[in-house]
């Protein structure tokens, strides 16, 4: 196995150093086989699609659930990519609106729950650093929340893609411990929360209607940013085009906890779902969102 893992490791470290070019060209091959020979999750993007866009007609559907293939082959190499880029190749591929919001807030002392989604492609959104005037230091970090893999070789290998522009990755269960230290330390953070997934069995939720679905939203990001008093925004992920992105900074709200409950997760929903329905093909559909139906909160 470790001999495998070593091939493995070798391999993707050759693909990181080829242009772009090259990758999208194997991103193309990677389509074909996974939506023409292994016609991966299919069956679960149309039914998805279908439930969500119930005024789409089955062409409008096909058309998405081919570009959504053709966007998740497009993210596996450009998350490869990510071992060898450099910092000015990144940040013309990924770009940052209203990062002055983002350093007005972390200048004035005051930690940010930022809260993002799968929409592709998620991981290059830690290049953030490479655009706030606060940097990887003793006085600022930059954390995201993840859910530590099964597979050890490959969950080390994401967390060494992951912290490529300095990010630090903290599992989710070790969340409230590293965010109170940082504050007891004096050290002002950004924290990645991707929210839109699946809540663990035994989470609180909020369920809200979404992309014409009840749907259980995480709700620990808002309960742990109002503890904090941390401010609270959303990235709206945007494909470009082919290679390129950008990410829009919206302020939900400067200090959570001067909020109703679930007033920032809320939020948040609607903001993805308008997000998603500007251009559905850039969120990940093969994911079962919805296995177990949940009924709604009264108003």
């Amino acid at each position: 196995m470790k001999v495998l893992h070593w091939i493995l490791t070798q391999l993707l470290h050759g693909m990181a150093r080829c242009p772009f070019w090259v990758l999208y060209g194997l991103s193309d091959i990677m389509f074909v086989i996974l939506y023409h020979v292994v016609r991966y999750r299919r069956k679960i993007v149309v039914k998805n699609l279908t439930e969500s866009f119930p005024d789409k007609s089955k062409h409008e559907i096909h058309h998405i659930e081919r570009q959504f293939y053709r966007n998740f082959t497009d993210y596996i190499v450009e998350t490869i990519k990510l071992m060898h880029i450099s910092d000015d190749e990144m940040r013309r591929r990924m770009v940052f609106e209203n990062i002055e919001m983002v350093d007005r807030i972390m200048e004035s002392g005051k930690s940010i729950a930022c809260y993002l989604s799968h929409t592709f492609n998620w991981e290059w959104g830690t290049s953030i650093s490479l655009w706030t005037s606060a940097k990887v230091n003793e006085k600022s970090k930059f954390l995201q929340i993840y859910r530590p893999l099964a597979d050890t070789w490959f969950d080390s290998m994401m967390l060494k893609v992951r912290s490529r522009f300095g990010a630090i990755s903290v599992p989710k269960k070790q969340t409230l411990r590293a965010l109170l230290g940082y504050r007891r330390d004096g050290i002002v953070t950004i924290t990645g929360f991707l929210a839109d997934q699946k809540p663990s069995h035994g989470d609180p939720t909020f369920v809200m209607r979404f992309l014409n679905h009840p749907t259980a939203m995480i709700t620990g990001t808002e309960t742990l940013a109002r503890r904090l008093g941390m401010a609270a925004i959303y990235w709206d992920m945007q494909k470009v085009s082919r290679g390129h992105y950008k990410i829009v900074n919206h302020l939900i709200t400067e200090n959570v906890a001067d909020t109703p409950d679930w007033y920032v997760t809320s939020t948040y929903g609607h903001l993805l779902e308008k997000s998603i329905e500007r251009n559905p093909s850039t969120w990940l559909w093969s994911h079962k969102r919805w296995k177990h139906p949940v009924t709604l909160n009264k108003e």
